[in-house]
């Protein structure tokens, strides 16, 4: 038997913090070799933090890298353990993003990044180079290290390190993805083992995909595929989720947490190597291909990792996969986000207009299900939890937090902008959750300042508006909800920086924004209105997922008022209400939240324009309406999509959860202005429309099965959209 103990781990690290950044590695190692590993995985440029973006094309950036990585080895830290660090390395005048595998001491070897993510949220190549030769070269270290290490040349490139009893390859992060991934070849090879360090965001349902890339990397080819990642918010809208975990050929046989309030968290696992030749020694396919490939260049080891045939040590078994549902990870990915946000902030808590309804609501929920995960690792013996708790908190005399609602209390504000326009029922529902919470609740009106504002617009132009309901224009009707809409943002501001003041602390509160995706795809809000915060932990999720998360949040959340909050019609509440009218959402926008979820994929995840929408669309939906019908519809839709798309250029920072999220910054790249008409391609739906004469595709006999089978333009999957009752709620 050749036994291996490995260790990877999740890390929390910052961009651009590397006391923070070197402290957690440091620590990460010591954990590993108390637990006996010889084998140490980080995630992928985790000595800088993998959220620097432009602060990578800063020479200081390298230079800090470099030296984090001089103090490491000159201490014991590498002593008897493979230890894997990212940073980014320049060689010559190009920058890569590196894995430098070090032992005892010394780097044996600096990996380049082959593969660079570059789509989505990632922008690789905007700051590195791709490594594309297969080769390694002497690469000159930086004259500071190679004094203290007395090694002036390390290898540089595409290989593997062969010991004396295996050998060790790095693959990282995207390069397993790729449609000829290096651990195939590597495996070819000899290689057994395969570190790979990433840097992978959250996104609700994605985890399984992840999962399932480690597995197939090693269920026919064989191998251990260890695989490290980040987990929090190091500055930016993502949140890594950890996931960390050691995968036997096909078996996850250690698992680490995918949502954490930890800095680090360490996964160990113990294996025999000989599993691994043993399936490869099984597979006749392997061993042909095996003895014609072309042979990969690889650094000599003289150094053994393995240990023999020993009953005091136990083997890691195949463990069940930890999956979240899609509602706990609403819960808790915003939640571990907004943690890291509000601790290294500076702030002192977080203020949120709550308004009753569906969205403030989740919000509300989510920050009371943080304050439950920081009492819970305290209580679990998290110290630097409960130090950053108790600083946060304003906790003297050694007290710290023991319950959720008193946390919440000291932590969290909530704010009832009532109007004239308000309902008592939403008014009430806002106190109850906020009393469920234990958040410091206050209840004002905004009629005073919406009077004052309007008169002094009568003073200015002798007008004075009126709502639709009371014969004004469309016009006045807007202005008026816009009106409330913004002074509500103005308040929350003003509170946010003054109530910590008033309630003699120190630092400020962080407004928290509750827009959702779909209401940002649509345009659904006002320009500097709530929506327009400091943060966003819902902006990135559908209404419909929110929903969901209300409905499990009342029970497991222990929040019992959200069920009835989920059961009322979504209103914004900024018209009179009426016996013969009451402001509803979806009438206003004049389409379902459902329907915006399938236009939203559509757009994004399956890229199409309105021609491509319309044509998916008749498939999905024509078992129930007529081509023109949905072409009214998908016009509809584009139409108020491209009036608003300049909204999405002031988005508040939000959360990153769903994959068809409109937001500018980064994710969802276009332009804000457009011909809102589209008269191109309106003109081009017109004529299919036309072709088929209005009638209803005959889709409802179709199986389930062929339903799948069915694709238009270019074979794009019509399920995709989502949307099974386009007359939902009409």
């Amino acid at each position: 038997m050749r036994l291996l103990k490995v260790a990877t781990c999740n890390l929390n690290q910052w961009a651009m913090d590397f006391d923070c950044n070197l402290n957690n590695i440091k620590e990460s190692i010591t954990r590993a070799k108390q637990s006996g590993a010889v084998i140490r995985l980080g995630p992928e440029l985790e000595i800088t933090g993998y959220g620097c973006e432009d602060h990578f094309l800063e020479l200081d950036t390298v230079a800090h890298a470099w030296e984090c990585l001089k103090d490491i080895l000159l201490g014991d830290w590498t002593d008897g353990i493979l230890c894997s660090f990212g940073m980014p390395v320049i060689r010559g005048s190009e920058r890569y993003n590196c894995q430098v595998l070090c032992l005892n001491k010394k780097i044996i070897m600096i990996r380049p990044k082959m593969w660079l993510a570059n789509d989505g949220n990632y922008r690789e190549l905007r700051w590195f180079t791709a490594w594309k030769h297969k080769e390694l070269v002497d690469f000159q270290l930086p004259s500071e290290i190679s004094t203290v290490l007395s090694q002036q040349t390390v290898p540089f490139g595409y290989g593997y390190i062969q010991f004396l009893d295996t050998a060790v390859a790095a693959e990282v992060c995207e390069e397993l993805y790729t449609p000829i991934p290096p651990h195939a070849e590597l495996a070819l090879n000899g290689v057994e083992v395969f570190l790979n360090a990433s840097g992978s965001h959250h996104q609700l349902r994605k985890l399984d995909l992840r999962l399932r890339s480690f597995i197939g990397a090693t269920h026919g080819r064989g191998g251990v595929y260890i695989y490290s990642n980040h987990q929090g918010c190091d500055g930016g809208r993502l949140y890594y989720d950890g996931c960390s975990c050691v995968v036997l050929n096909g078996d996850v046989v250690a698992q680490g947490s995918q949502f954490s309030l930890k800095d680090v968290e360490v996964v160990v696992a113990q294996i025999d190597l000989d599993a691994v030749a043993s399936l490869r020694g099984s597979i006749s396919s392997f061993q042909e291909q095996a003895s014609c490939n072309p042979k990969v260049p690889s650094v000599a080891t003289p150094y053994k990792l393995c240990q023999p045939f020993n009953l005091r040590m136990s083997l890691s078994s195949p463990v069940e996969i930890r999956y979240h549902s899609p509602e706990e990870e609403i819960a808790f990915g915003p939640a571990c986000w907004m943690w890291d946000y509000l601790r290294r902030s500076g702030a002192s808590g977080f203020l949120l207009p709550l308004s009753g309804g569906a969205d403030s609501s989740s919000v509300a929920a989510i920050v009371g299900c943080m304050c439950q995960l920081v009492v819970k690792d305290i209580q679990n013996g998290d110290e630097q939890v409960k130090a950053d708790a108790v600083r946060i908190g304003h906790y003297t005399d050694g007290q710290f937090p023991t319950d959720s609602k008193e946390f919440a209390k000291r932590i969290f504000y909530t704010v009832f902008m009532g109007s004239e326009n308000s309902s008592d029922a939403t008014r009430k529902r806002a106190k109850v959750l906020a009393d469920d919470i234990g958040s410091w609740h206050l209840d004002v009106s905004i009629d005073g300042v919406v009077s004052s504002l309007l008169s002094l617009f009568q003073t200015l132009t002798g007008k004075r508006p009126r709502y639709k309901v009371d014969g004004g224009s469309d016009i006045e009707n807007l202005g008026l909800q816009n009106i409330q809409a913004r002074i509500r943002m103005v308040l929350a501001f003003m509170l946010a920086s003054l109530m910590p003041w008033v309630h003699n602390k120190s630092g400020f509160y962080l407004v928290l924004g509750s827009s959702n995706v779909d209401e940002g795809l649509r345009g659904y809000l006002t320009k500097y209105d709530c929506s327009s915060a400091d943060i966003n932990p819902i902006g990135s999720i559908s209404k419909q997922d929110l929903r969901r998360f209300l409905r499990w949040a009342a029970t497991h959340l222990g929040y019992a008022s959200l069920a009835e909050i989920e059961a009322a019609p979504p209103t914004a509440e900024l018209e009179p209400i009426r016996s013969n009218y009451s402001q509803l959402d979806e009438v206003d926008m004049g389409m379902t939240y459902e329907e915006l979820s399938a236009y939203g994929r559509l757009r994004k995840i399956f890229r199409c324009g309105p021609v491509s929408m319309f044509k998916n669309l008749c498939y999905k939906w024509g078992a129930s309406l007529t081509p023109s019908e949905i072409a009214d519809k998908v016009k509809h839709f584009f139409k108020y999509y491209s009036i608003n798309r300049h909204k999405m250029t002031v988005l508040t920072p939000s959360y990153h959860a769903e994959s068809y999220s409109p937001e500018d910054n980064r994710f969802d790249l276009r332009q804000f202005l457009y011909n809102a008409r589209w008269p191109y391609q309106f003109r081009k739906i017109d004529e299919l429309v036309r072709e088929v004469d209005g009638e209803k595709l005959a889709l409802a006999k179709l199986s389930d099965e062929e339903k799948l089978g069915v694709t238009a333009n270019g074979g794009m999957g019509v399920v995709a959209a989502g949307s099974d009752d386009p007359n939902a709620g009409l």
